[in-house]
């Protein structure tokens, strides 16, 4: 097992880390829309938020030698499944014609009190 890190997304605020490599698998942490460089919230709309967080994702899979392609499933937590077109959009928008497994789920409340925070699994082989 391999820790990941990178400082092109933002850094765990929490006894975690970015991810985990077992494998051609990686386990990456939820990420919320903070900017990597500032560690501030990014966006106030779900579409903003989830448009960051589609980057800090990017990020990750780059630091790996992977892209969006690599993802197998992501999870997605929101805090308002009344924006769920919003947040689609945003996310199929950043993925093009990607198309991973996927969950969402509706929570009470995220870090930092964001709107939106997805996890993923990739798969890059190296």
């Amino acid at each position: 097992m391999k820790t990941i890190q990178t400082l092109d997304a933002p850094q765990a605020i929490g006894p975690y880390s970015q991810g985990q490599k077992v494998g051609d698998l990686h386990f990456f942490s939820g990420q919320i829309p903070l900017d990597p460089q500032t560690g501030e919230m990014v966006g106030e709309t779900i579409a903003e938020q989830t448009d960051q967080v589609m980057k800090n994702i990017k990020a990750l899979l780059e630091s790996c030698g992977g892209n969006y392609s690599n993802i197998v499933k992501t999870t997605i937590f929101t805090t308002d499944l009344g924006g769920f077109a919003e947040l689609n959009e945003a996310y199929s928008a950043a993925l093009g014609e990607v198309r991973p497994a996927r969950s969402c789920v509706e929570v009470a409340a995220l870090p930092k009190n964001a709107l939106v925070e997805i996890e993923m699994i990739a798969e890059i082989k190296k």
